[in-house]
Parts: structure tokens; C-alpha cells; sequence
């Protein structure tokens, strides 16, 4: 009743039918031919009485939330912190709310959010996944569009925008050979997920039948694991690796707090690279060499999908060809190896 009310006080103010009113607010000023005069008065007196509209009602009546649903496993880190700026800003350009969920990298919790998102009637769904398996968003995606960001899965019917990692951890791994580096140590993140595996495979590959000396540990995306596993392996006052590969900033920079608790300087007692770009790491003394991720392209990208996808089953027309890209990185000198 709020909106009828208002609906028809603005048409009382204004000296336009209720349905004109109605029509401008819902953006058919166009589509009816109302004149610019009768838009600017109707939109003018909404904001003077600050009409809000009953977005239930208005779901219900043009099958459209105006909301996307966003899902990814960390919103703490400082990666998946950007991506979901850069998509929010996407989505806020086309007229859309975002509805953020975080899975804090547990099936049991995107499953939760997955959920939400279906009760609240989203128009489309961009996840970043941590699920082993692509069944339960494939299922979804038969009613609701789902396009896949940052992770993806070997076998799948969903369209999905990732980086190259497999190519990001070779081109590092290549740059720390050819900077002399010997006895390298990755510290990697989520030893199941997609990233981590394709960023394993490239590390590991770069080094196969060359004479250096080379471990992966750790196992988690995480300031801690990286400080962690520093402490293990240069705590004992040996040297045994001349460089190390974060898997991900927020790995390096539990690296480089544990380095200096141990004296050991950046670029110097020990050369450092790290998977993930973020503008703070030049910051860093010393500035830190990194393979950069892109995520504006890669968010674009999968915007721009999802809303092919939704605009094609609205109309009743083909969807578009299926998208599964992964785009190259590339990698950002500096001073720290």
C-alpha cells in the first residue's frame, strides 16, 4: 500500500495519471512516448517526498530483483576483496545491486549462500567456486544464469572467465631461473582448488629436468600459512632455499614478516615472487616482483556474459556460445628477486 500511496501523491503533485506516474518510475517513460516535461516533474517530485519503491512487488511483477548474486571464498583477502569491487562497480553501471556472500572456502558455506541466493530470487549468479564438483551450481544454472570467475572445473557446462594460472607460475618460475635462483621453495595455497593445482603443475613443470633444488608446501591462501611455513624451514638458522613463490599476496606477506623475525632480508638473504598483483606490494620495501592477474578484463568479461545469458532466456532466444577463457597474466618486475 506504501507504494500505491505514493504513486498516487506524486500523481496528485504532479497533475499525471497514476498510471503515467507509474510507468516513469519504472523507467517506461520511452517505451509509453511520455514527454521529457512529464518525466522530469514525475522524477523530481519522487525525490522531493523520497519515493522508494516495494522492490517485492516489483520483482513479482516484472520477474526481474535487479540483483546479482556474488559469491566468493574470502572476502577478508585482499584479492577477492578487488575482484568483488570491480564487479560491484560493473554491476552498479547496468542499473544492479550486488547480494555478497563469502564461503570462507567451505562447500557447507557456499552451499548456504547458493541457497540464499535462489530464495531471493537473484537474476544471476558470478562465483568464484570451492566446491570439488560442478553439479550443484549446474543444477541452478537451469533457472537461474551462472558464469564462474577465478576458479573453474575440468568438466563443465558453465560458462567461465579464469586466469591462465598454469601460465602465471611457469613465467615465474622461468624469471627466477634466469635470475639465478637455485633452490626455490613455493608456498602454496588450497592444495584442492583450481588455482592452486594449474599454479603447481607450472611451478613444477618450469623445473623438471633442470639442476635446482625445489619443495611445495603449505596449504592455505593465508597470512598465516605463509609466515608458518617460512618459520619451519628457515627457523633452524640454515638457508636452505635461495628464493621462494607465494601462491598468493596475502601467502607473501606472512612470508616477509617471518623473514624479517629471522633476520633474513628481501632480495637479498632471499629473493621472493609472488602469484597476485595488488598496488600496496610496491609499497613494499623492497617492491615486489609478482605475475599480475586480470581482473578487470576477467570481471568485464564475465559480467558482460551473465547478462547475455539473462537478456537471451528473457527474450526466448539462443544463448550465446558457450565462454570458457583463460586469460594470460603478466609478470611485474621489481626489486625483490
Amino acid at each position: 500500500m506504501a507504494e500505491r500511496s505514493n504513486i498516487f501523491t506524486i500523481a496528485s503533485r504532479t497533475g499525471y495519471s497514476a498510471t503515467t506516474v507509474s510507468r516513469v518510475l519504472t523507467g517506461q517513460a520511452e517505451k509509453y512516448r511520455i514527454s521529457s516535461k512529464a518525466v522530469e516533474l514525475v522524477t523530481k517530485a519522487a525525490r522531493e517526498l523520497n519515493y522508494q519503491p516495494d522492490l517485492v512487488a516489483q520483482t513479482l511483477r516484472t520477474k526481474k530483483s535487479k540483483t546479482i548474486g556474488l559469491l566468493v571464498p574470502g572476502i577478508d583477502n585482499p584479492f577477492f576483496a578487488t575482484l568483488s569491487g570491480i564487479i560491484i562497480n560493473l554491476l552498479s553501471s547496468r542499473g544492479y545491486h550486488t547480494l555478497l556472500a563469502d564461503s570462507q572456502e567451505t562447500e557447507a558455506e557456499e552451499e548456504q549462500a547458493l541457497r540464499m541466493f535462489v530464495s531471493r530470487k537473484v537474476d544471476g549468479i558470478i562465483c568464484v567456486p570451492v566446491a570439488t564438483s560442478p553439479a550443484r551450481l549446474e543444477q541452478i544454472s537451469q533457472q537461474i544464469p551462472v558464469v564462474l570467475i577465478d576458479r573453474h572445473f575440468r568438466q563443465t557446462a558453465l560458462p567461465y572467465v579464469c586466469t591462465d594460472n598454469y601460465a602465471g607460475a611457469k613465467m615465474a618460475a622461468d624469471y627466477l631461473l634466469e635470475r639465478g635462483y637455485r633452490r626455490i621453495l613455493a608456498i602454496q595455497g588450497v592444495p584442492s582448488s583450481m588455482p592452486n593445482k594449474d599454479r603447481l603443475r607450472g611451478f613444477e613443470d618450469a623445473l623438471k629436468g633442470k639442476e635446482v633444488d625445489y619443495a611445495a608446501v603449505g596449504d592455505a591462501f593465508s597470512v598465516e600459512n605463509g609466515h608458518d611455513q617460512v618459520i619451519k624451514t628457515f627457523g633452524g638458522g640454515e638457508k636452505p632455499y635461495d628464493a621462494i613463490f607465494a601462491f598468493s599476496a596475502t601467502i607473501l606477506l606472512g612470508a616477509i614478516d617471518a623473514l624479517r623475525a629471522l633476520g633474513l632480508r628481501v632480495g637479498k638473504d632471499v629473493g621472493i615472487i609472488s602469484f597476485d598483483n595488488n598496488g600496496f606490494l610496491d609499497f613494499l620495501d623492497p617492491a615486489v616482483t609478482r605475475v599480475e592477474q586480470p581482473l578487470r578484463q576477467a570481471s568485464e568479461m564475465a559480467v558482460d556474459t551473465l547478462f547475455e545469458i539473462i537478456g537471451a532466456r528473457r527474450e526466448s532466444r539462443p544463448e550465446p556460445a558457450l565462454l570458457q577463457q583463460q586469460i594470460p597474466p603478466t609478470l611485474v618486475v621489481r626489486a625483490s628477486c
